[in-house]
């Protein structure tokens, strides 16, 4: 039996487990020095002023709204078609999200639809970067200022991608990245917030760490033991040997990215000519981190017969994603008709994810390629 092919997998070396092993053998464990280094990379990288690292990435989405302060009971514009944790940071701080529908061709939130979903209780728009792909940006920002509303950016999917030839992390007021263990790099558990806004990073600091208005360190410097808890904040720090994992992956997220193209086009390549699959396109002046590769089966192909016969052969696919919608705490709690949603629907049914990871051979892409293209046959020999 072939090894199973993951969808997604983290790839760490010896230079990142000796930045980890230093760091355990140093006198900080949490809130040092690395955190401070982890966020300065970080900011280098983007070519922003601020980062702010967190023990995940929707600790992060939770932070950047409350950083908003907008009172309770206002909407947020956002997608279905992303993982729970952006729609939840909404609920989490008393909003209420608002879903507008997608685009095929991306997967990315339609900005003709958030201009209809807009009303007078809208404070912000948070659009996700599905796959890596970068929404349109231009458009979004534009609907914003015309109707002064606030921008977050979930980039979980994005670290590393550009839209017009600068980096995404640069453009919304504040961005999220995911350092999950299948994102492009990895702190086991763990994400970021970005920001040129002062006023906004220094929230985002304090809000991590139970609201108190100075830091340790700050305290230190002073020689006091005085502090003030000014906002309820969370507990949401990450620890000095996450990032000292952080900034030795992120030296490597260039070279990650660059093969997570290669085995994209590769899989491009190969599935061309398959008639039942579509594949996926980049639309724009923009540079894809290729979180995931999804493919889009044609109408008439059973989705959920082709996933189990993937899974038949060790091939990790996945599904990304099932609309938040659909979900039971959202059909408790909130009057969402999924017909409103045509083309989030249409994806949902025909999305498969196929495997894709830095260190991913170029036989295993062949292997899945192999295996999709034999899918009519196995379909033909299960109905004889």
């Amino acid at each position: 039996m072939r090894q199973f092919i993951p969808y997604g997998k983290q790839f760490i070396d010896e230079k990142d487990i000796e930045a980890v092993e230093t760091v355990l053998k140093s006198d900080w464990l949490t809130t040092g020095p690395k955190v401070d280094e982890f966020e300065k990379s970080i900011s280098k990288y983007i070519g922003c002023k601020y980062a702010t690292v967190v023990n995940s990435g929707t600790s992060g989405l939770d932070l950047a709204v409350q950083a908003l302060k907008q009172g309770n009971g206002l909407e947020i514009i956002t997608t279905p078609f992303t993982f729970a944790a952006t729609s939840n940071a909404i609920i989490y701080n008393n909003l209420v999200p608002v879903f507008a529908d997608i685009k095929e061709n991306t997967r990315n939130i339609d900005p003709d639809d958030i201009n209809r979903k807009i009303s007078d209780k809208t404070a912000a728009i948070i659009y996700v970067d599905y796959a890596g792909h970068p929404c349109d940006i231009k458009e979004i920002k534009e609907i914003a200022d015309e109707n002064n509303l606030f921008l977050i950016e979930d980039a979980s999917h994005a670290i590393g991608s550009e839209y017009n030839n600068k980096k995404i992390g640069n453009y919304a007021d504040m961005t999220i990245f995911s350092f999950h263990p299948v994102k492009n790099i990895t702190t086991g558990e763990g994400g970021a917030v970005v920001t040129n806004n002062t006023e906004f990073d220094k929230d985002l600091k304090s809000l991590r760490n139970h609201g108190i208005d100075q830091d340790l360190h700050q305290r230190q410097s002073k020689m006091d033991y005085m502090y003030d808890i000014k906002e309820l904040g969370r507990n949401y720090r990450i620890t000095d040997f996450q990032c000292a994992l952080g900034i030795s992956q992120l030296k490597k997220l260039d070279s990650f990215i660059s093969k997570r193209e290669k085995l994209a086009n590769l899989y491009s390549k190969l599935l061309n000519n398959i008639d039942f699959i579509e594949t996926p396109v980049n639309v724009g002046n923009i540079k894809n981190a290729w979180h995931i590769y999804t493919i889009l089966l044609k109408k008439g192909v059973n989705r959920d017969d082709f996933f189990k016969y993937m899974k038949k052969c060790n091939i990790g696919v996945n599904v990304h994603y099932i609309p938040i919608y659909r979900f039971s705490y959202y059909k408790k709690h909130y009057t969402i008709d999924p017909v409103d949603y045509p083309v989030t629907e249409e994806v949902f049914n025909r999305i498969v994810t196929l495997p894709l990871y830095p260190q991913l051979k170029t036989e295993q892409v062949e292997y899945v390629c192999e295996k999709i293209r034999d899918y009519n046959r196995f379909k033909g020999e299960k109905n004889e």
